[in-house]
């Protein structure tokens, strides 16, 4: 086979023709076959080499053509080519066909489009050249790739369009504050369309930036957040390192200045004035002090203090955390008799100092706050805050208990009057001088009935009598002893017929209202008529009980069934009150073992034990019982005269209210049938109420007639049962029970007659008798109304 020879020719632009020089070192070479002949050291054979006809480099184009022609490429060739187009070139790949054409005839390449490098910066291709004829390759297909060649055509382009930062006030020169980062999507491989370098174009003197890193430092000492805190930077990226005509973008960088606490707080004067009437009370605010700090945040916060000064006990001071303000406040009641000016020493001092900046001075400040106290025309004040007076119940109306005093706490010294409210002395039982506070009596005192009295004294200035005072005064009854004892109770004492002598049967004690301070002490004597009793005596516990005992064996109820014994009884106070009691003794029956059984005539009649309360609730339930049982006959026999017939839906009563021709539907006083087919009513015996008859007949049972249903024959049979009957009442039935005949002019209404006839009958002619029959005509005019 023989070996041929492809040419590739490469043509740059002229525009670059220095960049196409190059790459025409790095093109296809004019190619031959050769035959290379060596001897081996081996073998000795000889060695033949053929060159292929397609030698391929990378081939360049400049990206962002403007020129008015498409841009040449190259151009395909082979040494088979005579020229006589009998060949056809094929380019194959990336772009062919759209970015890329060739020329099938000559082998032509041109760059139908302009090209961009960042878009795709290399395209692979495939060539091949095809005889027309026979359509076989006449030389092998081979790659070659283009390059396309950048030019700087993208300026740098920064992360964000705007950053932000911050950094603390007082930082030192070269501090970091951000680092800002542009990109050029130029071919950084290729000389210095991609290398950038950084500049500031605004900020300075205050920031600085690395033209490499793009990093941002102060440049200034000292910046304090209080003269400005907000700086602009606008930082410029650039390529081709810098030089002129290479392209360049911005961002702005908004850097603020954060607060450290490097200002103390500071008063904007060094003396306040306030004032207080001496009627304030204790939390009434006064004024508000403020020490500036430029600081803000924790920086700025302030505690204030009393430091100092006549008034640091009478006077507060707080902070108030939103407004970082001192409220001075009162502390302790205020007088401005007693003092009229004070003077405070108030300090302000920062809550959290930066260690950094102690050597800046003290991070506090003092200022002087002078209070002056205003009088105020005060109500009178009692010498104490209340009293206590203690009177004997038996003192005498007039007599003075006791004193209370106020005076005006003002320099005036205005006079003074007292009286007692007497809504806390309704019964007007106490008194005072209105002149100098003196209480006395007006009416007598029971301690028994009352031992405390509670009221209350107002003082009043004469001169401003809407300055009042008042004081609670409180007044406690002694006890004299002015009370007998007396038993503590009813006593219900017995003795039983056969008690013993010596045997006791009951156990007495006293009370007394009065309230001895020692205690009570009672003493039990019998009258001394009575104390040589033949029958009881009385032993003293001496713990103020005494106990009651017989002195003889057995008791009678028929000779005595009850004793009285009278007891005095004496207490042991100054002076000693006394009392008699008498105490009631009845005689009754006991057991053996000297339980009670019955103690008189009528408690023998009843069980032992029952009450009277129980005897009056047992009648009580019987006669309830009687009551409702004479309330259920009642209502038994008023069920038994109940009428036989009382169904409406009986066809007897359809008689009474629409067999009637004489009224029309209107007339609701007809006879009512029931009564005649009542057999009970039938069969009844009646005499003559007005005619003793002179022979008692006998009564004659009729046919059960009220099972016919036709009512004429059963009307005509009933008048002649009457007629013969000479026992029938005067009147005549016939009254009651008329009947007109069948010789009516108008048919009959009643749905009886209905029964009788084998069809429905029309009842439509109700209609045209007018409105009085419209209730029968929608009854009965329709077709079923028969069958309802």
């Amino acid at each position: 086979m023989r070996t041929s020879s492809l040419t590739v020719l490469l043509w740059s632009c002229m525009l670059h023709a220095i960049h196409m020089m190059s790459a025409e070192k790095r093109t296809i070479k004019h190619s031959h076959s050769e035959r290379i002949t060596g001897s081996s050291e081996n073998d000795g054979k000889t060695l033949h080499r053929n060159k292929r006809g397609w030698m391929w480099n990378q081939f360049f184009l400049l990206e962002e053509y403007t020129g008015p022609d498409t841009q040449y490429v190259g151009k395909l060739h082979t040494d088979q080519d005579k020229g006589d187009g009998n060949l056809k070139y094929i380019l194959t790949g990336d772009g062919a066909g759209s970015l890329f054409i060739i020329d099938e005839n000559t082998g032509d390449i041109h760059a139908a489009k302009k090209l961009d490098r960042e878009e795709k910066s290399l395209y692979v291709l495939r060539a091949k050249a095809i005889d027309r004829k026979t359509g076989r390759q006449v030389e092998p297909e081979s790659e070659f790739i283009i390059k396309i060649h950048d030019i700087n055509d993208n300026e740098p382009k920064f992360t964000k369009d705007m950053y932000t930062a911050s950094i603390p006030e007082m930082a030192g020169v070269g501090t970091s504050v951000i680092q800002v980062t542009a990109t050029d999507a130029d071919d950084a491989n290729y000389g210095n369309s991609a290398k950038v370098v950084y500049s500031i174009l605004q900020g300075q003197p205050y920031f600085s930036v690395d033209p490499e890193t793009g990093i941002i430092k102060t440049a200034l000492p000292d910046m304090s957040r209080e003269n400005r805190e907000q700086y602009q930077v606008v930082i410029q990226a650039k390529d081709m390192g810098g030089q002129m005509g290479g392209l360049s973008g911005t961002t702005t960088v908004n850097i603020t200045l954060t607060d450290v606490n490097d200002n103390p707080p500071r008063f904007p004067q060094s003396t306040y004035q306030f004032s207080s009437p001496e009627s304030a009370s204790p939390g009434t605010p006064l004024g508000r002090i403020k020490a500036n700090d430029p600081d803000v945040g924790e920086n700025a916060e302030i505690e204030y203090s009393i430091s100092n000064g006549d008034g640091s006990d009478m006077f507060d001071i707080a902070t108030d955390k939103d407004t970082q303000e001192g409220i001075i406040t009162v502390k302790k009641h205020l007088d401005f008799e007693n003092k009229m000016l004070y003077t405070l020493r108030v300090d302000a001092i920062n809550t959290h100092p930066d260690p950094r900046f102690i050597q800046l001075g003290p991070f506090k400040d003092t200022a002087l706050v002078k209070i002056s106290v205003e009088d105020v025309d005060e109500p009178p004040v009692f010498s104490r805050p209340w009293y206590l007076i203690e009177v004997d119940e038996d003192v005498k109306e007039g007599s003075i208990i006791g004193q209370v005093e106020a005076q005006d706490p003002d320099i005036t010294k205005n006079a003074i009057k007292y009286s007692v409210d007497r809504h806390t002395d309704l019964d007007r039982i106490f008194n005072i001088y209105s002149g100098n506070g003196s209480l006395f009596i007006s009416k007598p005192l029971d301690r028994e009935e009352t031992p405390w009295h509670n009221i209350t004294v107002i003082a009043t200035e004469i001169n401003n009598p809407k300055q009042t005072s008042q004081i609670p005064v409180f007044i406690r009854i002694l006890d004299i002893n002015d009370h007998a004892p007396e038993f503590a109770r009813y006593y219900e004492t017995f003795v039983c017929e056969n008690a013993k002598a010596g045997q006791l049967i009951q156990t007495v004690s006293a009370v007394d209202k009065d309230e001895p301070p020692r205690g009570h002490k009672f003493f039990f004597e019998l009258v001394p008529e009575f104390a040589l009793h033949p029958n009881f005596s009385i032993v003293d516990n001496k713990d103020n009980t005494a106990g009651i005992m017989t002195r003889r064996n057995g008791y009678s109820r028929n000779k005595m069934s009850t004793y009285l014994l009278p007891i005095i009884i004496f207490d042991n106070d100054y002076p000693i009150q006394s009392s008699t009691g008498t105490l009631t003794i009845r005689v009754c029956a006991c057991d053996s073992r000297g339980n009670m059984q019955s103690c008189n005539a009528e408690a023998l009649l009843l069980p032992a034990g029952l009450s009277t309360g129980a005897l009056v609730a047992i009648l009580l339930c019987i006669i309830i019982l009687l009551v409702l049982v004479v309330l259920f006959t009642t209502l038994k026999r008023q069920r038994k005269k109940e009428p036989l017939i009382i169904s409406k839906d009986d066809v007897r009563d359809n008689i009474v209210t629409y067999n009637d021709e004489g009224g029309g539907e209107e007339d609701t006083q007809a006879f009512d049938i029931g009564a005649l087919r009542n057999p009970e009513a039938r069969e009844e015996s009646k005499m003559r109420r007005d005619v003793i008859p002179e022979t008692i007949f006998q009564v004659r049972r009729t046919a059960p007639l009220w099972e016919n249903i036709d009512v004429q024959d059963f009307i005509h049979r009933r008048l002649k049962e009457n007629d013969l009957d000479p026992a029938a009442p005067p009147y005549d039935s016939l009254a009651t029970y008329a009947y007109e005949g069948n010789d009516s002019i108008a048919n009959s209404l009643s749905s009886l007659e209905s029964l009788t006839t084998e069809g429905n009958q029309d009842y439509d002619y109700l209609s045209d008798w007018g409105p009085r029959f419209k209730k029968l005509a929608d009854m009965y005019g329709g077709e079923d109304s028969d069958r309802d």
